[in-house]
């Protein structure tokens, strides 16, 4: 037979909370330290179902009430101490890492946020102000692949090699997929630079890694040229910016992508080829998807400006 689940009516327990605090009152007139200590414990469990009460009743553990709680507040911080409230317990860490590793829920810490902003925000989140213990919840969707990315995870942070070797595998491992920020810096086995080492894959490596939603995707497995590695990463992210992370000559954006399309990346073009002496400047720089990139390299030939824009607008 099922345990029943525990009823808690929150006008009985305000009643006897009331109870509780009032006949303290007397015990602090003791010189025992002891009793006084003892004396506070049911008020203290008092105040902890007070709290649980405040939740549907059909809420019947600490993991639920937490995520239930989350869900009610998406994309805002949540301090600790609510969670300690309607959780009822004090181990809410332990349960917010398996709402993550087990059922893929996208809960950001206030520590891993504060390493991965970009001016103060992530995500359109202000978090300049948030503390290491707090919490985010990114999104209200859960991610049913993430038990598995989450053993792999483990795996690859035991084994040899520098955190950005590690990532690197990982993002190799699960090409297409989105990975959280959370799987990242774990990976990463907690270096504080991690989200430098991804930025020095993406730009000086050139490996088409795009920032989305809630974390990064590596597009596709396979690296950029050699001399696009040393394009610098300002003029690399400000073309990027001014071309809108698109495609000049087919639109084409990552939010686009899709299993049967053989546009994987975005890559940097440049119109004087850098063989020939081009230059790695954003002048000299256009974005084209993958498709696009290689039907001009096909072409054979050096363009001009206005080939390259007759081209462009055909």
């Amino acid at each position: 037979m099922a345990a029943k689940t525990k009823k808690y009516d929150s006008k009985e327990i305000r009643t006897q909370l009331e109870k509780l605090v009032s006949s303290y009152s007397t015990t602090l007139a003791t010189d025992d330290l002891r009793t006084k200590v003892i004396s506070i414990i049911p008020i203290r469990k008092s105040i902890k179902n007070l709290g649980i009460s405040l939740l549907p009743k059909d809420i019947d553990s600490a993991l639920n009430r937490i995520l239930y709680y989350l869900k009610q507040y998406p994309r805002r911080i949540i301090g600790v101490d609510e969670l300690a409230i309607v959780s009822g317990i004090e181990e809410y860490a332990r349960r917010i890492r398996q709402l993550r590793v087990e059922f893929g829920w996208k809960i950001l810490s206030g520590k891993t946020a504060r390493e991965v902003a970009i001016d103060g925000r992530i995500e359109g989140i202000d978090v300049t102000e948030m503390k290491v213990s707090e919490y985010i919840l990114l999104s209200v969707e859960n991610d049913k692949e993430a038990a598995y990315r989450w053993n792999l995870a483990n795996t690859i942070k035991k084994s040899k090699g520098g955190a950005k070797s590690k990532l690197l595998r990982f993002f190799q491992a699960n090409v297409g997929d989105v990975i959280t920020y959370e799987e990242l810096r774990y990976v990463a086995n907690g270096a504080s630079e991690w989200a430098r080492r991804i930025r020095e894959l993406r730009t000086e490596d050139a490996w088409p890694i795009e920032k989305v939603n809630t974390g990064y995707v590596l597009q596709e497995n396979k690296q950029g040229e050699p001399h696009d590695r040393n394009i610098p990463q300002p003029v690399y992210v400000a073309v990027l910016d001014r071309d809108n992370h698109k495609c000049r000559k087919c639109d084409w954006n990552f939010k686009m992508s899709s299993p049967s399309d053989k546009r994987k990346r975005l890559e940097l073009h440049h119109i004087e080829h850098h063989k020939a002496g081009g230059r790695n400047d954003a002048d000299n720089l256009i974005t084209l998807c993958n498709v696009c990139h290689d039907v001009v390299h096909g072409i054979g030939k050096t363009w001009s400006m206005k080939d390259l824009n007759d081209w462009l607008t055909a």
